[in-house]
């Protein structure tokens, strides 16, 4: 049934102009051309390996969880791509997660969170290659 289906994070924003700069221009994602008008109050971005990412506009709503993951083969890059451009990562030191300069690693794993700016929790993700 849906094993072969490709799957697409959907992001509740507020202001989707000021979404889509911020998806575009500090996470570097090109948008769909052709489902990139603001007046249907949805835009699409491209991400790797043909997935897709859809921001919805709506009244503002509150997740306390990550929304959408991106897998990075060098999330230190990333991290310091990222603060270039203003971007903050989370800090956590809890029992499960502890952060050393945004980033925890978990086993063969290492990950950093960040909010979009609509305060959507964003995650950059990477498996440690042996």
């Amino acid at each position: 049934m849906l094993t072969n289906s490709p799957i697409r994070p959907t992001i509740p924003v507020v202001d989707l102009n000021r979404a889509k700069r911020f998806y575009e221009t500090t996470l570097g994602l090109e948008p769909v051309p052709e489902n990139n008008d603001t007046t249907s109050g949805i835009a699409i971005f491209e991400c790797g390996n043909s997935t897709l990412i859809e921001l919805y506009q709506r009244s503002p709503s509150k997740a306390d969880h990550t929304v959408a993951t991106f897998e990075v083969s060098n999330i230190e890059e990333e991290v310091n791509m990222l603060r270039g451009k203003g971007v903050n990562f989370e800090e956590y030191d809890m029992p499960e997660i502890k952060t050393q300069n945004g980033i925890a690693t978990q086993g063969s794993v290492k990950a950093a969170w960040f909010k979009d700016s609509e305060g959507n929790i964003l995650c950059i993700h990477q498996i440690i290659k042996k």
